[in-house]
């Protein structure tokens, strides 16, 4: 089985780019369908969401759709920390826009809590969220979900976008640490 190692953890291949490629595919067909003439703004969460959001926006077949980025941290090392910080803002405005926020992964359930309370105070007609992994047994917080690529138990992860203190987001597949 595929490994690699990131600082003083081992991880073995967890999810192949094909699958990711595949419930990405399924979420942007829905998207087109759902989001047809209501030109939306897509919001990708950075960092770990920009490889999500490339190969999703790839797919959006929506004429009238823009994509716009914000950053927010919320780990250290391979733990949230619960609390979330804005880093980087939102320049757009909002209101009375369609808005799909697009996030790598759910896990507490925190950090998109957090982002769709900020964003409903810019009044905007409606906001979804697209994540591209979902960890239902990590959930701390009660959140609305309107795309899951896959879900995935609570492992430790890397690759396609997630990081582990930085590194292995440039990794195409998805892996998760071997408990040693």
């Amino acid at each position: 089985m595929k490994k690699v190692k990131i600082h003083d953890k081992t991880f073995q291949l967890f999810i192949p780019y094909e699958k990711i490629r595949a419930s990405i595919e399924l979420m942007a067909e829905k998207m087109n369908k759902d989001l047809a003439d209501k030109n939306p703004l897509f919001i990708c969460v950075l960092n770990g969401s920009f490889m999500f959001a490339a190969e999703l926006f790839k797919r959006i077949d929506l004429i009238n759709s823009e994509i716009s980025f914000v950053k927010l941290a919320s780990y250290a090392g391979e733990h949230t920390t619960g609390n979330v910080k804005q880093l980087i803002g939102l320049n757009e405005k909002i209101e009375g826009r369609t808005v799909v926020v697009l996030e790598d992964i759910v896990d507490s359930g925190i950090t998109i809590d957090n982002i769709q309370d900020q964003l409903k105070k810019l009044k905007p007609k409606e906001v979804s969220v697209a994540t591209l992994l979902l960890k239902p047994d990590a959930l701390i917080k009660e959140v609305e979900l309107d795309y899951v690529g896959l879900e995935i138990p609570n492992d430790f992860i890397v690759g396609y976008g997630l990081d582990y203190d930085g590194y292995g987001r440039n990794l195409i597949d998805i892996y998760s640490v071997v408990n040693e």
